[in-house]
């Protein structure tokens, strides 16, 4: 089966009734972050903590309620101010949860001539493409993610939900610099940006929709595609890319996001459970 074809309805279901997939009724590609291997074998990354998603513009108040009893306390967004306005698609607000804006790109990264190229990029779905765009979320991604690694430094007690509009790029590569921090393995952090082709299914036509109004992928449906794959080589090359181009996550977070080694090894520790 390609690797861009809709998937079998029953497997689909399956898969996202288990872990590490999490029912929250209007929001897609729910993921908990825990129980991921870490390096030496004596932990795993904590369940019930962290969680990735897309977009949560629609969940429902059925939703809301679950997103609490999961215990999440703050929601980070990563989509800029000017994405939101075009799909008109804000962030919820739900009571005793903060939602704290965290754009990954400024208006400016989201004028009509940058994103045109940026689609052009995507469509090709080559992995040297999406190097060239990972590379840019990192280099612009620096105060995004701080906070979010703020958070898990200064409130390891509060669950916390992170997402774009797909839960795929952006998403992706927090949830990656998470998961290398804790000493997960290149392969598990793959694994886990590869079930984001099942976690996004069923927010595929929705995703369809919106691409279909840019001309490019109007005149181009595998451009589209192209576009929302999620291969686990492509996270692979990611990784390669951090340690050759950034140093590494450690040496990318101190200076990207202005963290100390001291912060590290906290963030390590409030990542990991036995």
């Amino acid at each position: 089966m390609s690797e861009l074809a809709p998937l079998d309805p029953d497997i689909l279901a399956d898969v996202l009734s288990k872990p590490p997939f999490v029912t929250i009724d209007g929001v897609c590609n729910v993921r908990d972050l825990g129980m991921v291997p870490v390096a030496g074998g004596e932990h795993v990354t904590r369940s019930g903590f962290m969680y990735r998603s897309g977009e949560l513009a629609g969940v429902t108040q059925h939703g809301k309620g679950q997103l609490r009893d999961l215990g999440v306390t703050t929601i980070f967004d990563l989509r800029s101010d000017a994405e939101i306005a075009k799909y008109d698609s804000p962030t919820p607000q739900i009571a005793g949860v903060t939602v704290f804006r965290a754009p990954v790109f400024t208006k400016e990264d989201y004028s009509p001539e940058r994103m045109a190229q940026r689609f052009q990029l995507y469509a090709s779905g080559k992995t040297e493409a999406f190097m060239q765009l990972y590379s840019e979320i990192l280099d612009a991604g620096g105060p995004a993610f701080r906070a979010i690694l703020r958070h898990v430094r200064d409130s390891p007690n509060d669950a916390f939900i992170f997402h774009c509009t797909a839960g795929k790029d952006r998403t992706g590569i927090a949830a990656a610099l998470l998961l290398l921090l804790a000493g997960a393995s290149t392969d598990a952090i793959s694994a886990d940006y590869a079930l984001t082709r099942v976690g996004r299914a069923p927010m595929r036509p929705l995703i369809l929709s919106r691409l279909a109004r840019e001309p490019l992928f109007a005149s181009d449906p595998t451009a589209a595609h192209n576009m929302l794959s999620s291969r686990e080589e492509t996270m692979q090359a990611f990784i390669e890319m951090l340690g050759e181009r950034y140093g590494g996550v450690e040496e990318y977070v101190r200076r990207a996001c202005g963290l100390t080694d001291q912060d590290i090894n906290i963030i390590r520790q409030n990542l990991l459970t036995p």
